[in-house]
């Protein structure tokens, strides 16, 4: 049975107009292990840096005055951070099932509670969502964006095909969390219930909401909810809710075709979806997820449903993979697809932009492929993977290097205030693609000058690592990327030498948060200072394929940045 939900939400009156005063904090996410002497990359803690925007005024005025990262202990003080996700969320935090009991376990019986993904602000500007993607860990955490103490911690289901927390969004309104258990191919919501300010009072995980999207899925573990004391000695809260029998892990879609290529014998004529590992679930302001997906094609939901429901479905030659960047703009949604983040992806070339009519959804479902993406931008040499069947059929070897690599990557993507321009990173290439969202004109700007056209260098080389002579200067590896709320800037996640994911693609000199100057009305840009973020307790070793064999201590590795305006 489905059912629609009707999340209550009570928030305050809207904020006076451009209430800009108080300024904004950037959120940063560090990969990196926070503990010495593990020999992987990214599975024993991680880093939270944040900085406040006056601070970060004063260093792009002046450049010499640092700004300083704020603790965590509720009084926002520079110079105190950045802040250890094993004191934020500790040790201590005790295990609990869906009838409420416990399981015997704390947090620190448990294993890979590390490799801090992605925190995102909710629609209120309150709250962090905490992504923990350490592999078979499968962590999703809330916390206060004000006091930074953690509010909530759940971890996802378990499947017969694993369990892992990629990323997560709220919902258009904050009454739900969408979290992309990747390796257990399942779409999850945590229902949000706030009171008349805006403060969440209840979060709870429902396994009734669940929408797998693999084939002969099974559970193997239920999801589970951490309970205790905070890292500020307040209480958390959290419950599990529902039953999967009211889920949705059948293996077909509502048009009777397989969700995941595999389920029966019949033929996929435009590819359909050869792996179904979520990547990005991408909301619009109706509340439809775009389930982006490692295999390619693309599947939408109904997340307002209980389970969540498929209204939309794209073969992988229609909507190549692998995308995880992707903004509304009006009626549009736009996604990009990248390479590929396993290893096959080390001779995968792909820079692909597409739109899609969010107002073409309803509550039933689409035929397949409809309606029909617009191909915004396709590059002329993406190679023929995950989908791209008319790319081109040799494997790109030219590695990650800058300056002899040809290979492309597009990867995080944000939009300007107004709406009018689209910009999207070149994680390989340190260059910005950005589009018009009206006549779809493209125009390009690097991160590595100071002009962002060529002339002069940019900040990138002097907060390079120098600890090894051979390591390539200059090479900001950009990651994913957020607007601030003034639209003055973007925030872009600068990767470090050792990168922990996405080894192949993401190394880079600079690690950090890159400020990203928004120019000639939002149609280019220039990097005009690095928020510089340093790890040297981390020991695991690196591991960067047609990259360098960094030598130095720097294992910094923001992956993800955001703007939380206070």
């Amino acid at each position: 049975m489905i059912v629609v939900v009707a999340i209550i939400l009570t928030v305050t009156p809207v904020l006076a107009k451009n209430n800009y005063n108080r300024g904004y904090e950037i959120w940063g996410s560090d990969q990196s292990n926070s503990v010495a002497g593990v020999e992987s990359r990214g599975v024993n803690g991680g880093w939270i840096w944040v900085w406040d925007s006056k601070d970060v005024e004063k260093q792009l005025k002046n450049g010499k005055r640092e700004a300083k990262p704020l603790g965590c202990d509720g009084n926002n003080r520079p110079g105190e951070g950045p802040c250890d996700i094993r004191d934020v969320f500790p040790a201590s935090l005790v295990e609990y099932n869906s009838s409420e009991q416990p399981t015997g376990n704390t947090l620190d019986d448990l294993p890979a509670f590390g490799r801090l993904h992605g925190m995102l602000p909710d629609p209120q500007n309150k709250y962090m969502n905490a992504n923990i993607f350490a592999p078979n860990g499968g962590y999703v955490g809330i916390i206060d964006g004000r006091t930074k103490g953690a509010v909530a911690l759940f971890r996802v289901t378990g499947t017969n095909v694993g369990r892992s927390v990629h990323m997560s969004f709220w919902n258009s309104d904050g009454s739900a969390l969408l979290v992309a258990n990747l390796d257990g191919k399942v779409l999850e919501r945590i229902d949000i219930k706030r009171d008349r300010r805006g403060k969440i009072i209840a979060a709870n995980f429902n396994k009734s909401a669940s929408l797998g999207v693999g084939k002969g899925m099974t559970i193997e573990d239920d999801a589970k909810v951490y309970l205790g004391s905070n890292g500020q000695g307040k209480n958390m809260i959290g419950s599990i809710v529902g039953s999967y029998d009211e889920a949705d892990f059948s293996d077909l879609t509502p048009n009777g075709n397989c969700k995941e290529n595999g389920c029966n014998e019949n033929p996929v004529p435009e590819g359909g979806r050869a792996n179904n590992v979520i990547i990005c679930p991408i909301p619009s302001k109706r509340d439809y997820d775009y389930i982006t997906l490692g295999g390619g094609g693309l599947l939408v939901a109904n997340t307002r449903t209980t389970p969540m429901t498929i209204v939309g479905e794209y073969d992988n030659q229609v909507f190549n993979g692998a995308g995880c960047g992707g903004v509304q703009v009006d009626n549009n949604m736009w996604l990009n697809a990248g390479v590929s983040a396993s290893g096959a992806g080390a001779a995968q070339s792909t820079f692909t932009m597409y739109t899609i009519d969010d107002t073409k959804f309803g509550s039933a479902p689409n035929a397949p492929n409809i309606p029909e993406p617009v191909l915004v931008y396709k590059d002329d040499t993406n190679t023929n993977t995950i989908g791209n069947i008319e790319g081109n059929p040799n494997p790109n070897n030219s590695g990650q290097l800058p300056g002899t690599t040809t290979r492309r990557d597009a990867h995080g993507i944000a939009r300007t205030l107004s709406g009018s321009h689209i910009h999207n990173v070149d994680r390989i290439q340190g260059n910005v693609e950005v589009f018009n969202t009206k006549t779809l004109e493209r125009t390009t700007y690097d991160l590595t000058s100071a002009s962002g056209k060529g002339n002069g260098v940019g900040p990138c080389d002097a907060a390079s690592v120098k600890d090894d002579v051979n390591l390539p200067l200059n090479d900001p590896a950009p990651d994913l990327m957020d607007t601030t709320p003034d639209g003055k800037y973007l925030v872009v996640a600068l990767r470090g030498p050792v990168p922990v994911s996405v080894t192949h693609a993401a190394q880079g000199s600079c690690p950090g948060v890159g400020i990203i100057e928004v120019t000639r009305g939002g149609e280019s840009g220039r990097l005009a200072g690095v928020l510089r973020a340093t790890n040297t307790v981390d020991t695991a070793p690196v591991d960067a394929p047609g990259g360098h064999a960094y030598t130095g201590s720097e294992h910094s590795d923001i992956h993800d940045t955001s703007a939380r305006r206070k």
